[in-house]
């Protein structure tokens, strides 16, 4: 059983709520229990969400060294986060870069990752289905 920690930054607690045209209508806390069902005897998944990016790089310190993989939604701070890009890069745990619009079908300063080049993967533009890709992806 793979243990994997899912982490959303900032802005992804307004899921179902916020640019519905973008990101849908599900919230988060929705879609994480179809996830743990969908998983249930391949993956121990845990959930957390800060949209304070100080909390972000504590959570990847705490669970980088006995995890087994980590999907990570780093909303805006993809795009200007050194210091998360660095504790991905600090970690042994394998992450995995999500995001659930195509982020290269929007604005010009949406089109740069600070993280890419430190994760094992980059999944983008599939909706909420992404965080699945991503969990298969270190299954």
């Amino acid at each position: 059983m793979k243990k994997i920690l899912i982490l959303n930054g900032p802005n992804l607690n307004l899921l179902g709520v916020r640019e519905k045209g973008i990101y849908g209508n599900q919230s988060f806390e929705t879609y994480f229990e179809t996830l743990k069902e969908r998983f249930a005897d391949n993956a121990d998944l845990s959930y957390f969400q800060s949209n304070t990016e100080g909390f972000i790089i504590d959570k990847l310190h705490d669970v980088g060294f006995s995890y087994d993989g980590i999907v990570l939604n780093a909303g805006a701070y993809t795009h200007t986060s050194v210091a998360i890009a660095d504790a991905i890069a600090a970690i042994n745990t394998p992450v995995v870069e999500v995001h659930i619009s195509n982020v290269h079908q929007r604005e010009a300063f949406r089109h740069h990752s600070y993280l890419s080049k430190n994760c094992k993967g980059v999944i983008l533009g599939f909706g909420l289905d992404s965080y699945r890709l991503g969990i298969e992806s270190l299954i």
